[in-house]
């Protein structure tokens, strides 16, 4: 489950091996992952929707291998942050601090992948809105909103 979650983490920070890839710096990742909402989905079928904010907390829904209940994850500020060149997520009860290797493919799309662990990997999309919902404002993350839903919708 720890390893899980920070799979879901790598991301919050799908595309071929054709299209360009460009590996992010800590500063790159912070402008284009923070704040911003993301569907992902992972190597063992996991996928949901979440964001990474500023303050490095989390808040994202998640469906397990892609079975069983959708879950929420709230997790709190300083889970994420910048090590270096590379953020590393904060994560209780895990023996280590796993890091993460960012690559972005395109303007809305990148995989987080586990550092070491290269087969360990999400796909992050971008997504403008929430299902049924407009854009919302950030004030403290895991205090005040709740998880947005797996289903998200694109605005073109």
């Amino acid at each position: 489950m720890m390893m899980r979650l920070a799979m879901v983490i790598a991301a919050l920070l799908a595309a071929s091996p054709a299209l360009a890839q460009t590996t992010m710096n800590a500063d790159t990742a912070r402008r284009f992952v923070m704040g911003k909402l993301f569907a992902f989905t992972c190597f063992d079928g996991s996928h949901g929707a979440g964001r990474i904010y500023n303050d490095g907390s989390v808040i994202a829904s998640l469906q397990l291998q892609g079975s069983g209940p959708v879950r929420a994850l709230w997790l709190p500020a300083g889970t994420v942050h910048a090590r270096g060149e590379t953020y590393c997520a904060n994560l209780k009860g895990m023996m280590f601090e796993p890091c993460f290797n960012l690559v972005r493919f395109d303007d809305r799309t990148f995989r987080g992948s586990v550092s070491g662990l290269g087969f360990a990997y999400c796909d992050f999309t971008r997504r403008l809105t929430v299902a049924g919902m407009g854009a919302r404002s950030h004030g403290s993350a895991a205090a005040r909103h709740a998880a947005p839903p797996v289903a998200t919708t694109e605005a073109e």
